[in-house]
């Protein structure tokens, strides 16, 4: 079992490439995170684990055999990889992040990983926590009418000279900041 390897393994690589190419960039193995995940977008909150079939159990024909010598040894194995796998998702979970688990089977056809990534790579769109204050601001902003005759009326650029409130234009760019 030494010569197992952990990391850079084939399935890995393929998931790797295939995110790569949608244009995410991530970490691997980032060690601070439950369970070791291969591959961490910190920006999206999202971690992915490559599993082999084997080695955690899965239920296709690769991960339900179970070798023929010291199949109690075996089994208590696979146990404990399943446990300690379902602890690491819990936890992460926990501290709100969202996993995906692609499985060594599905590295080999390459479309339907793509399918399977890019569904759950899509942007997950959030409401901006705003203050109190900037809440009030914003909708001042949108409940303003807009001046007539006036280009380049921005409500979110108050000016205030000589305690009375203007309006200051946006700056026009020039051609060459275009």
């Amino acid at each position: 079992m030494s010569r197992i390897r952990s990391k850079d393994t084939a399935p890995e690589w393929a998931v790797r490439r295939a995110v790569f190419a949608m244009g995410f960039r991530y970490r691997l193995h980032d060690k601070r995170l439950p369970g070791k995940p291969d591959l961490v977008l910190p920006r999206h909150r999202k971690v992915i684990f490559v599993h082999g079939c084997f080695w955690h159990a899965h239920g296709c024909r690769i991960g339900a055999r179970i070798p023929a010598t010291h199949r109690q040894f075996w089994k208590k194995k696979f146990a404990n990889n399943v446990r300690r796998d379902r602890e690491a998702l819990r936890q992460l979970w926990r501290d709100g992040w969202r996993t995906l688990v692609v499985w060594e089977c599905e590295t080999h056809d390459p479309v339907r990983l793509r399918k399977v990534l890019a569904d759950f790579l899509e942007p997950t769109f959030r409401v901006p926590d705003y203050g109190l204050e900037e809440r009030h601001a914003l909708y001042g902003m949108v409940a303003e009418p807009q001046e007539e005759g006036r280009s380049g009326y921005c409500p979110a650029r108050p000016v205030t000279r000589g305690g009375s409130t203007t309006v200051k234009p946006l700056r026009q760019r020039n051609k060459r900041e275009r």
